[in-house]
């Protein structure tokens, strides 16, 4: 019996802490969408990231271009040509790999654009979200685009509107 008893009381201590919390969420892809200057930054990039492609594209086919002539010159060429050859072609190959690199690595000029431009306007949604927290006096907004284990939210709780007011993009 006293087992009954406390985990009851047990259980009414816990549904009053959760009852206690209170949360909202949020929808990033939404406030993103509706700001000018991220779309501006996501065609920015999108330019940019097309430029690089085609550059490291052209150093391929460069590489694919000297592997064909060393493949139909490969009987005409003598051991040090065939050597030099398929070195050039590596060095192409290595090259178009290194810009690769240089653009889109984890480090690359890519990341470092995307970390100028994006970082700035995710910054501000977070400083605007963390004012409306404490106003409130949210413990916890879930970000409802990154959260694929939410099945179903009421937009009761949904501030996307409210923190693209304070952005200064009502909606």
């Amino acid at each position: 019996m006293k087992k009954v008893v406390l985990s009851i009381i047990c259980l009414t201590i816990v549904s009053l802490s959760i009852n206690a919390q209170k949360f909202a969420l949020i929808d990033m892809e939404y406030i993103l969408k509706n700001i000018p200057a991220y779309e501006m930054a996501n065609e920015q990039l999108n330019t940019i990231s097309k430029k690089w492609q085609s550059e490291v594209e052209a150093v391929q086919q460069e590489a694919q271009n000297l592997y064909k002539n060393y493949q139909a010159e490969l009987v005409f060429l003598t051991a040090e040509m065939k050597t030099k050859k398929e070195n050039e072609i590596v060095a192409k190959e290595q090259e178009a790999q290194e810009l690769k690199r240089k653009y889109f690595g984890s480090e690359g000029e890519l990341y470092k654009k995307r970390e100028s431009l994006v970082k700035p306007i995710q910054d501000e949604i977070y400083n605007v979200v963390k004012e409306i927290s404490e106003e409130r006096g949210y413990q916890v907004i879930i970000d409802r685009a990154s959260a694929m284990s939410i099945i179903f939210a009421s937009p009761k709780i949904d501030i996307s509107n409210e923190v693209l007011s304070k952005l200064g993009y009502s909606k």
